[in-house]
């Protein structure tokens, strides 16, 4: 020891102005202020002067700032991170879950927008669309329950047809696509339409056997509604046209087990008796709610369960323009 008084050590802390932070980080001078003032990042000492000064620690505590506010978190959250009451992997957690349902939202918007752009609607089913598309989850399952029940109230006849409505409920997901929404909008305004419940109301559903061939006798139409029904399928599920020449034969079997049930001469009498028995016992309107509830809930379309009338009406209508074929 040479009595030498000892000098102190340097400090590795530094001490920064507003304006070196705000060089540091990006954030605006402004936006520091008013950090410091709201005690969100407390200077480390003052000047003579009375300007604040910020050691190094604070560049650290700025950035978590500047992190958790782009991510949207609020400042009374900051001021609890900040202060140890909660961690940034709970908030983010939290945020995250909010972030997700932002935008389920936005999606939901911009599916609502793109519908109608291409639907084109006047102010008011505007609105309607906007209202229908946002309903909630239990909402809309409600809203097809009232539809179900109020056919239930009905006739016997009409609550079979509710009956039927139940084995396959349109649900529509929390995040549909375009056509899942465009459905479910078209679907619901089919549910509010006086015309259309009067019609479920009339027609079980699906058609029964039976009521394919009105006039008919029950017995035969039993036998030969489930052959052409079977005999379309087939033809559809082919990809067979039924206004092109692949369906000549299809018709033309269809008709020969009529002939030979019913008794009666395959001619062009018999095939417009056949199309507009077929013609009587179907409904559009029922078809296209089911293909609705089918594009809501996203299922294939299985040929089998496509109501047979109208291919088959079409093909025998086509046939009538033409002689059958020779047996």
């Amino acid at each position: 020891m040479n009595g030498a008084t000892p000098q102190p050590q340097p400090s590795h802390s530094h001490s920064h102005s507003i304006g070196e932070l705000s060089a540091r980080t990006g954030v605006p001078v402004r936006t520091i202020r008013f950090y410091s003032d709201t005690g969100l990042l407390p200077p480390t000492s003052r000047t003579p002067a009375g300007y604040r000064r910020y050691g190094d620690a604070a560049l650290g505590r700025l950035h978590l700032i500047g992190v958790l506010r782009e991510l949207d978190v609020d400042l009374a959250t900051v001021r609890r991170v900040l202060d140890g009451d909660l961690s940034v992997a709970e908030v983010a957690a939290a945020h995250a879950d909010a972030t997700a349902l932002q935008i389920r939202a936005l999606r939901l918007r911009h599916s609502v927008l793109r519908l109608v752009a291409r639907r084109g609607p006047d102010p008011e089913e505007t609105v309607l669309m906007h209202r229908l598309a946002r309903l909630t989850s239990d909402e809309r399952r409600r809203m097809v329950a009232d539809f179900v029940a109020a056919l239930d109230a009905g006739t016997p006849q009409a609550h079979e047809a509710g009956a039927a409505l139940r084995t396959a409920l349109p649900d529509l997901p929390d995040e549909p696509s375009d056509a899942q929404l465009a459905a479910w909008v078209e679907l619901a305004e089919l549910m509010a339409d006086a015309d259309f419940r009067a019609g479920m109301a009339r027609a079980a559903l699906p058609p029964s056997d039976e009521d394919a061939l009105p006039g008919a006798d029950s017995e035969k139409a039993a036998e030969l509604v489930p052959f052409v029904r079977q005999a379309v399928a087939d033809a559809r599920e082919a990809g067979i046209d039924p206004d092109g020449a692949e369906a000549v034969p299809v018709v033309d079997a269809v008709v020969e087990r009529f002939a030979a049930v019913l008794g009666r001469p395959d001619g062009p009498e018999l095939r417009d008796w056949m199309a507009r028995r077929f013609a009587a016992g179907h409904d559009p309107l029922v078809e296209r709610y089911w293909r609705l509830v089918w594009a809501v809930n996203d299922w294939q379309v299985i040929p089998g369960h496509l109501p047979f009338q109208p291919w088959m009406v079409q093909a025998l209508r086509r046939s009538g323009r033409v002689s059958p074929s020779p047996r």
